[in-house]
């Protein structure tokens, strides 16, 4: 079992790493664009992450149906769910573009963007948001293959489309190689076209191998499913995100330094959340095919060990974070005093690592068995009365801020054991999903 789901965790985790250092690798090359080019840019991949919530009706609806067909060996019915998907995902996406698009230059004003911002912002935004289609099933077919246990595939795709993104970048915001320099908007285009690339790839592989394939039959049953599932992870994630952004401006309240500290945090924190994501992905896709096989008792076994697995490699690096936390941050920082906040901080995520782990895995477990309701009861119970309100509160009465991330660390530590306990409880073992 340790082999199968390393063979899921790993590849998922470097793919998701990969993503990050493409974002990192725009932000550093418009950098030199100057200030307004860099805030223009930054603000407009917060919103392609807003626009993870939408994605998640499809991803995490997708991968509990399309999971269970592939444990119960009926890959020629989930070739025709995921028609019927693709289908829900193209009207995602361009009713997402309708909207978006010409919204742009209003989303970077209410966000008190400068006009420059808001110029550069329409040109790197409103040019993404034209090709979200690609985006959208980029996603979509990352969810097929993990549901079909392969996230090989999705790995080598993306290391491929990542080293494209780079010269073209190199290319199109600078004017290099015969370019026309385009600024923003190049760096834009050349993120639509490592997309165009992945989702051209991954249908060369879709349509080619085996088993794999749309079969063109169009039910609305299959939608239903994932919509059921698909839309209490959606809201769960929205609210979650807006949480998030509270939080964040409960900490900019107290000092520039410890909002500049924060932020240092969350990108060392993002590499440590690597094996996590893995691991939940191998998790959600191990018990939906358990689960389809009938095989209830594995399902409960491989989500169990798949979370001790996770907690030992999160345990490890929570380790470096407590002792030695300051080499990471000199990398971002050498101001003492954001030094002093940042360490403060990764101190704090660190003794939470293992109960992290245990979030991570079993909360994607429960979602792979389609269990969404008690995902989003816990979730969102935690968050906000034991981080959110007693955070406030510590802040409203001139509390330092190693209150406001105890709290986020008890938090993290009680949701790790609710989700434990919930999963060991076994309601999701009778969940009928219709599939």
């Amino acid at each position: 079992m340790t082999k199968t789901i390393l063979l899921l965790a790993i590849p998922a985790a470097l793919k998701n790493l990969l993503d990050m250092l493409q974002v990192l690798i725009d932000l550093f090359m418009v950098s030199s664009l100057g200030i307004s080019a860099l805030a223009a840019v930054g603000m407009g991949l917060q919103f392609v992450m807003m626009l993870g919530v939408l994605m998640s009706v499809f991803s995490v609806g997708g991968n509990a149906v399309l999971s269970r067909l592939k444990g119960a060996s009926r890959v020629n019915r989930a070739n025709k769910v995921l028609y019927n998907i693709f289908l829900l995902t193209v009207v995602l996406a361009i009713f997402s573009s309708l909207i978006l698009v010409p919204l742009t230059p209003f989303l970077y004003a209410i966000m008190g963007s400068s006009p420059e911002v808001i110029q550069l912002g329409n040109d790197y935004f409103g040019t993404l948001a034209l090709g979200l289609v690609l985006l959208f099933l980029d996603v979509l077919f990352f969810t097929y293959f993990s549901a079909m246990g392969n996230t090989f595939y999705s790995l080598y795709i993306k290391i491929f489309s990542a080293i494209i993104n780079v010269i073209l970048n190199y290319a199109l915001i600078f004017g290099n190689f015969g370019a026309p320099a385009l600024g923003v908007k190049g760096a834009a285009i050349a993120t639509l076209i490592a997309l165009g690339i992945n989702v051209a790839l991954y249908l060369v592989i879709f349509l080619q191998k085996n088993n794999y394939g749309f079969i063109y039959k169009l039910s609305f049953e299959p939608i239903k499913t994932v919509l059921k599932i698909g839309l209490p992870a959606s809201i769960e994630r929205g609210i979650s995100m807006i949480s998030f952004m509270f939080f964040v401006g409960l900490i900019a309240s107290y000092s520039t330094e410890a909002l500049a500290a924060y932020q240092v945090g969350l990108r060392i924190e993002g590499i440590a959340f690597m094996p996590g994501f893995g691991f939940s992905i191998a998790a959600m896709t191990l018990v939906g095919q358990y689960i389809g096989a009938k095989r209830i008792d594995l399902a409960e076994q491989s989500a169990l060990y798949t979370a001790k697995l996770a907690a030992t490699f999160m345990g490890l690096v929570g380790i470096l974070m407590i002792f030695f936390p300051q080499y990471a941050i000199h990398i971002f920082t050498q101001d003492e005093e954001t030094v002093r906040h940042a360490s403060i901080y990764l101190r704090m995520v660190g003794i939470t690592q293992i109960p992290l782990a245990v979030m991570f895995v079993l909360s994607s477990a429960l979602r792979g068995a389609g269990a969404v309701k008690i995902t989003l009861m816990i979730s969102l119970t935690t968050l906000w009365t034991i981080r959110i309100i007693p955070s406030y509160v510590a802040n409203y009465f001139g509390g330092d801020i190693i209150w406001v991330y105890s709290m986020m660390a008890l938090e993290t530590l009680v949701k790790g054991l609710l989700f434990y306990y919930f999963f060991k409880k076994g309601s999701w073992k009778s969940l009928k999903v219709k599939v």
